[in-house]
This record gives structure tokens, C-alpha cells and sequence, in this order.
């Protein structure tokens, strides 16, 4: 998200229209959660939870044998042939229990469009997962738990779908579970049913995809009414899995957070400034009226 938006809007979950007719929602962060259902284990973190650099997140799982998930309650109609583009940065820290052959720290957490709010998958390798139909699921795995869940190593990208670890996988050099920032796009063009999955340690957009899939979004669903959100598990290795900040359209529009390197808004960044603007008069007429 663009830098002066995210500054305007730390703790709001913005629902707005794009000038094309497609819906922008956004996370700067997470101290208020009323919007999501939150399962498993992610329903007993109490929250708001805040990180060691003092930031409101949504945490997933934070102990071992945990499997947990978090949705919006609303489902997002994706009537463009259900195409979407969606930026969120995520932080895997405080690893705990056994280790694998690159250290501490499992499961992961996957970003999940299906057809049901209330549900959360298996745990441990299961990353929260493993078990919820009409999906697609793309993972950020930090377990190596071999041929079985499609494992290539205890560090990768993956696209899955009817949640099943069944996609074609990326090996990430750098461990994702090292208490750092991590950036990541994925967007899914129902034009041409691919899937495209970004992974950077900076949130500058890369050019190059990490990992693709040929999907058939609508057909995997059953229907282009979804529900968005993510889900993370954890078994005799586990960690903090935590949501640092969410954007996601309802339609193929590739977002770059930062675009101007002058941190200067795009005209279309300016034209969602508007909306905010609008909507925080009218939430203070409304707190005057009451």
C-alpha cells in the first residue's frame, strides 16, 4: 500500500470503490478484527495483538499443535470471471519446539479464497489448510515435511487448490521464519486462469513472478461468491504467525505499495484519499449526532 495512504489509514479495514467499479479493501493493520471470523486457534489469541516493533497484527497461531484461520464474515463477489489482486506483508517469528534441517520454526501461513467463513484446516503441516474444498490456497511453507504434503524443502511457495497441497512448489532462499518483514502479490487473471505469486524482503513489487499456476478459479469454487483470508498451523514445531498489513481488490489489478520512489500518490491512490477523506467527516458528524 502506498506509503501516505498507509500513514492515513493504520487501523481501518477500508471498503471502497475503484474508479473501474472494483472493491479495495484495506488493512494498514489490525486493532480492529469485528470483520473476520476467526477460527481455531486464532479465535483464542486474544487481541489486539502487538508486535515487538509496537504494530497491531493479526495473529494466527502462537504456540504448538495449532491450527487456526481468519475470514472476512462478508463474502467478496469476484464477478469478473473471479479475478483479484491482493499485497499483504506477514512476519514468522519467535520459533519454538523441534527443528527441521534449516532450524525452528513451522508451519507457515497460506492465503485462502473459498466458499466457507468458519473453517480451518489441519494442523501442523497442514498449515490450517488441508481439508477445506472449493479453495485455493497459496502457501508460504517454512516445514519440510517430505513427499507426503508435496514438500520440496522447509522453505517454499506453493499454489494449491480443494485443500490439498497439490501445486507446483518454489524453493525461497532465505528462511521466511527469521522475525523479518515479508512482502507478497498474488494475482489471478480469469482471462487467462493463472495464478501469479510475488515474495520480496522489501515491499518494491518485483518484475518477475516467484511461481505460477494455470486455475480455473470459478470452476474450483463452484461459485464467485468467496471468502477471503488466511490460515496458518502449527504441530511439534511452531512460532508467532502473524498479518502485518492486507490490501485486496476484487478484480486483476496488480498493485505496487510504493510506485513513486518520491512517495508521491498516484492519481489513483489520490481518488482513494478522497474516499477516506469523505468517510472520516462523516464518521465524526456521526459521533456528534450521537
Amino acid at each position: 500500500m502506498n506509503k501516505a495512504l498507509s500513514a492515513l489509514v493504520p487501523a481501518v479495514g477500508l471498503l471502497a470503490a475503484t474508479s473501474a467499479g472494483a472493491t479495495t479493501i484495506t488493512y494498514g493493520e489490525f486493532s480492529d478484527l469485528s470483520a473476520f471470523q476467526q477460527n481455531g486457534a486464532t479465535a483464542s489469541i486474544a487481541d489486539p495483538v502487538v508486535d515487538t516493533a509496537g504494530r497491531t497484527v493479526l495473529r494466527l497461531t502462537n504456540s504448538l499443535s495449532q491450527s487456526g484461520s481468519a475470514f472476512l464474515t462478508n463474502p467478496v463477489s469476484l464477478d469478473n470471471q473471479a479475478s483479484f489482486s491482493t499485497f499483504f506483508s506477514f512476519r514468522i517469528s519467535n520459533p519454538m519446539g523441534i527443528s527441521d534441517g534449516d532450524g525452528q520454526g513451522a508451519d507457515g501461513i497460506v492465503f485462502v479464497v473459498q466458499t466457507v467463513a468458519n473453517t480451518a484446516g489441519g494442523s501442523g503441516g497442514g498449515i490450517g489448510y488441508l481439508g477445506i474444498g472449493n479453495s485455493v490456497g497459496i502457501e508460504f511453507d517454512t516445514w519440510n515435511n517430505g513427499s507426503g504434503l508435496n514438500d520440496p524443502n522447509g522453505n517454499h511457495v506453493g499454489i494449491n487448490t480443494e485443500g490439498s497441497f497439490n501445486g507446483p512448489t518454489q524453493a525461497i532462499a532465505q528462511r521466511m521464519n527469521n522475525a523479518t518483514d515479508w512482502f507478497a502479490w498474488i494475482d489471478y487473471s480469469g482471462d487467462t486462469n493463472v495464478v501469479e505469486v510475488r515474495l520480496a524482503q522489501t515491499n518494491s513489487r518485483p518484475g518477475i513472478a516467484t511461481l505460477t499456476r494455470t486455475v480455473d478459479l470459478v470452476d474450483v469454487l463452484g461459485q464467485t461468491d468467496a471468502f477471503i483470508g488466511f490460515t496458518s498451523g502449527t504441530g511439534a514445531a511452531g512460532g508467532f504467525h502473524d498479518i502485518i498489513s492486507w490490501t485486496f481488490i476484487d478484480d486483476f489489478d496488480p498493485i505496487d505499495p510504493d510506485p513513486d520512489p518520491n512517495g508521491v500518490p498516484e492519481p489513483g491512490i489520490l481518488a482513494l484519499l478522497g474516499v477516506l477523506a469523505l468517510g472520516a467527516s462523516l464518521t465524526r458528524r456521526h459521533a456528534r449526532a450521537g
